[in-house]
């Protein structure tokens, strides 16, 4: 089971804490975001790990080699991140989409628990980890489904028909990353497909039966946008 994390961009709306650093080497009770990820991911034996960098990433380099040598994490540079969204870097790192793998966003920290529960749940083509809670706002990638079935994903879906909300890991079995491979490809092709989310393209493949879910609800897991978001993801990490 290899891993792909996405963490080419600088945050910011982070700002100042972001002016030399892109987003994942916030310090997180003495680790980098970045750090508490790669070690969840390697404690449950998944590798290889790579990590997709734009924004200052000779810093982010320079944590993995103090921290990681010898261990099968590699960083891989997208030279486009200043004008494509994460699709284009789904798109550089294409060659882990060759079998099995875990897609993370550079800025989810979650305890280790939750990468073990996403391990454990049956194989799907596409497997999305959601969590449930009373209300849903414009930033959260929201979710309608159907049983464990997804049948939407996006921030701008009705309120009152959401579901869930994404927290930002997917699974992916050997077929389903062929499917999301060949279908970034057609997006990016696309007069605006550098400016696509690569959930937009899980929305589409949601279409085609391909993305089953599993809720990680009852789990600590925050996500970093924003400077009132770093007391909840060091709550996070405090208790792993």
């Amino acid at each position: 089971m290899q891993a792909v994390i996405l963490s080419a961009g600088q945050g910011r709306r982070l700002l100042p804490l972001t002016a030399d650093r892109p987003k994942c080497l916030i310090d997180l009770h003495g680790k980098t975001l970045l750090q508490w990820q790669l070690d969840a991911l390697l404690a449950a034996g998944v590798g290889p790990i790579t990590v997709v960098t734009g924004y200052a990433s000779e810093a982010v380099e320079a944590v993995i080699a103090a921290h990681y040598a010898g261990q099968a994490v590699q960083v891989q540079f997208n030279p486009f991140f200043q004008v494509a969204d994460n699709l284009g870097s789904c798109w550089i790192a294409r060659a882990a989409f060759a079998g099995e793998l875990l897609l993370l966003n550079g800025d989810t920290v979650f305890e280790p628990a939750i990468v073990q529960r996403v391990l454990a749940t049956a194989p799907a083509p596409i497997r999305l980890t959601i969590d449930r809670k009373a209300n849903y706002d414009d930033d959260d990638m929201k979710v309608i489904v159907e049983g464990a079935r997804l049948l939407r994903i996006g921030k701008h879906l009705p309120v009152d028909a959401v579901d869930a909300e994404s927290i930002g890991l997917l699974r992916f079995g050997a077929d389903g990353a062929r499917h999301f491979q060949a279908a970034a490809e057609r997006a990016l092709r696309e007069p605006d497909g550098l400016r696509w989310w690569y959930l937009s393209v899980i929305d589409r493949l949601a279409d085609e039966g391909l993305v089953e879910t599993c809720s990680i609800q009852g789990l600590r897991w925050a996500e970093v946008d924003f400077p009132r978001d770093l007391e909840a993801a060091r709550a996070v990490v405090a208790k792993a």
